[in-house]
């Protein structure tokens, strides 16, 4: 029970399948008390169907792209829980397009867009978490390799990603005196929905299976357990890291092509 009598926030649930479920089925199993978010009534469904019934568990909407509905979610948040103890950023997006052929075809729009929301995002749910984490806290993303090395396909999407893990360096350093903790995870190749908008998804995950050290696929609930690692006290004297959860793929040198 690593978590017991923690209040949280849980970013960017889709389906069962979303690593971010898998996080909150862990701080659940410790003993979390979660908040989820939905980004539009399409995805409200499947969000809904897996929250009901959690005891103590409530959802609202947001989109992670708007200030305004951040405020709101927090505001909604607030009213709920009075202040919470971590929030978890699992969101990412790049137009589908961006995310075939070479990076050199980026636009100007795509390129926006993926820093938006898949870095800026953490910044801005930070900034509006901030007064309900009093009592300080943990907060932890999820990254991926493409963040500094070149992945196939994964273009535009690794520059918003080592972004990402730089804002979570200044995010550690800016509130680290306030007692809360900035890291991240970088998790293996896993077939989730926002995984399928990059071409060859399925090579990658066969070919991390084959060469990464532990030699097997990461599991989504792998990534689950380490997280609730970095949300509890456990972790308490790191901030501002990237822990990998990837059967050690990302020690090697030469890489199989994929």
């Amino acid at each position: 029970m690593l978590l017991e009598g923690k209040k949280g926030l849980i970013i960017g649930v889709a389906n069962k399948h979303s690593i971010a479920w898998a996080i909150a089925e862990a701080a659940m199993r410790e003993g979390a008390r979660l908040a989820f978010n939905y980004q539009n009534d399409r995805l409200k469904e499947n969000v809904a169907g897996l929250v009901e019934g959690l005891d103590g568990a409530c959802l609202f909407p947001c989109d992670v792209s708007s200030d305004a509905e951040i405020e709101s979610f927090m505001k909604s948040v607030e009213d709920e829980f009075g202040t919470i103890d971590f929030l978890v950023h699992s969101v990412a997006f790049a137009p589908r397009e961006e995310l075939t052929g070479e990076f050199v075809a980026t636009t100007r729009q795509g390129f926006a867009t993926a820093l938006d929301v898949s870095a800026y995002s953490l910044v801005a749910l930070s900034r509006a978490a901030l007064p309900l984490m009093t009592n300080g806290g943990s907060i932890v993303t999820l990254t991926y390799l493409g963040a500094e090395r070149v992945v196939p396909h994964y273009n535009v999407m690794g520059v918003a990603k080592a972004a990402l893990e730089s804002s979570v360096r200044y995010l550690a350093a800016d509130l680290g005196p306030r007692g809360i903790r900035v890291n991240a995870v970088s998790a293996g190749p896993i077939r989730t929905l926002a995984a399928r908008g990059v071409s060859g998804i399925t090579k990658m995950v066969d070919a991390h299976r084959q060469i990464a050290p532990l030699r097997k696929a990461t599991e989504q609930a792998e990534v689950g357990d380490t997280t609730v690692f970095l949300l509890s006290s456990m972790s308490r004297g790191i901030t501002g890291e990237v822990i990998y959860v990837d059967d050690g793929y990302h020690i090697l040198g030469a890489l199989a092509p994929v």
